[in-house]
């Protein structure tokens, strides 16, 4: 049995044999809606675009190696790929979520819950009294999102998978933040994965995307008809542009990694910040977990000022090179106040017991110049002092 390839050799490689026609290098786009049937009774492998496009089926093929899936779909969004996830579940079925999850599953899970779809849960996934208290009732459905969005708190997926296993229930890592070249949730017990390949993924800041990867061939299978059933399914461009976008992800994340640790070291000797939210510092909660679970800190990291909103409103105002924006994972350093942008349509309660103050700044980064990033914060807080 051949060794399993490298992720850099994965997305370089992907996917020519996929390519039913001309076996092309650089996989050209199928933006056809249907296909031609040989015979009313000869069902072809690909014959109608919102079930199956060739497109979709490269990119599907070379997440799943990534993640080491047995398959799954690729949705219009990440949004599409979590609606997906809940579509499945049986009217009233319960769902275990962190209490600091991203805004938007947040915003679904409570709009599930009042139209009496689901019921959810959401919790300290990082306290053991909490989240066993969480579990001794039955529920369907685990969601783990870590590192969490956008306090970067590490959950043992490991663990919190065993317990959701050993009570029935199927466990669902949001694997966004870090992509599958930094965790591997199927690997460490989880039953399905999911994407907003809109991000780090694609990289270019200039599509929206989303995908759903399963460890059992039965449940991609349930998957891919709720996908259709739903017209969830991502377009033919969208998928080539992620495929293309994967090409050079290995390079990016390194370079992103390497600058957000830098960053984070030196956000940590500033007087100015209450707290550095970075899993790559000695000294953040969950180091050990990071060790053991991660192949890298990833390039999101959070910070914490002294001083309110009115001093982050300020920090923000006076940045020129980093861009005021809600999105992440991308080639550009965006940065956002999470409180009115990315959870915004989380009650402010919701934001006080998961932690998320008003001057917490969120910073995906990008590729630029580790010193000229460094440059621009510093006019922030020269900002704050003048």
């Amino acid at each position: 049995m051949s060794k399993p390839r490298k992720p850099c050799t994965i997305v370089a490689a992907a996917h020519p044999d996929l390519d039913p026609a001309y076996r092309s290098v650089g996989p050209a786009i199928w933006p056809t809606d249907t296909f031609e049937w040989a015979s009313p009774d000869e069902k072809p492998a690909f014959d109608y675009s919102r079930t199956v496009n060739p497109n979709r089926a490269i990119l599907i093929r070379t997440l799943s190696e990534l993640e080491g899936a047995a398959g799954g779909v690729v949705t219009n969004s990440g949004q599409a790929a979590a609606l997906l996830a809940f579509l499945r579940l049986p009217a009233g079925a319960r769902v275990i979520a962190p209490h600091d999850c991203y805004g938007g599953t947040y915003r679904l899970l409570e709009a599930l819950e009042r139209q009496g779809k689901i019921h959810c849960t959401f919790v300290d996934q990082t306290n053991d009294a909490a989240f066993d208290g969480a579990i001794e009732d039955e529920f369907a459905l685990l969601w783990i999102e870590t590192p969490s969005n956008p306090l970067m708190r590490i959950t043992d997926i490991r663990r919190r998978a065993a317990a959701a296993r050993s009570r029935g229930a199927l466990t669902i890592a949001d694997n966004t933040l870090l992509s599958p070249l930094r965790q591997r949730p199927l690997d460490l017990g989880c039953d399905l994965v999911c994407h907003s390949t809109t991000k780090v993924l694609n990289g270019h800041a200039d599509l929206f995307g989303g995908a759903l990867l399963a460890s059992d061939p039965a449940m991609v299978e349930e998957l891919e008809w709720w996908s259709n059933a739903g017209g969830l399914n991502g377009s033919a461009f969208d998928s080539s542009q992620i495929v293309r976008g994967l090409r050079t992800l290995p390079l990016r994340i390194d370079r992103q990694e390497a600058t957000a640790t830098r960053i984070a070291e030196w956000l940590a000797e500033r007087p100015e910040v209450k707290a550095v939210y970075y899993p790559g510092l000695d000294s953040s909660d969950g180091a050990e977990l990071v060790a053991a679970q991660q192949f890298g800190p990833g390039f999101m990291l959070s910070f914490e000022l002294r001083g309110g909103k009115p001093v982050a409103d300020r920090f923000v105002g006076a940045l020129d090179l980093i861009t005021l924006a809600s999105s992440l994972g991308g080639f550009s350093t965006l940065i956002c106040t999470p409180s009115t942008m990315t959870h915004r349509g989380m009650p402010v309660e919701a934001q006080e017991k998961a932690g998320i103050s008003a001057d917490l700044l969120r910073l995906s980064v990008g590729l630029e110049d580790p010193d000229d990033l460094i440059a621009d914060l510093n006019r922030g807080f020269t900002r704050l002092g003048s």
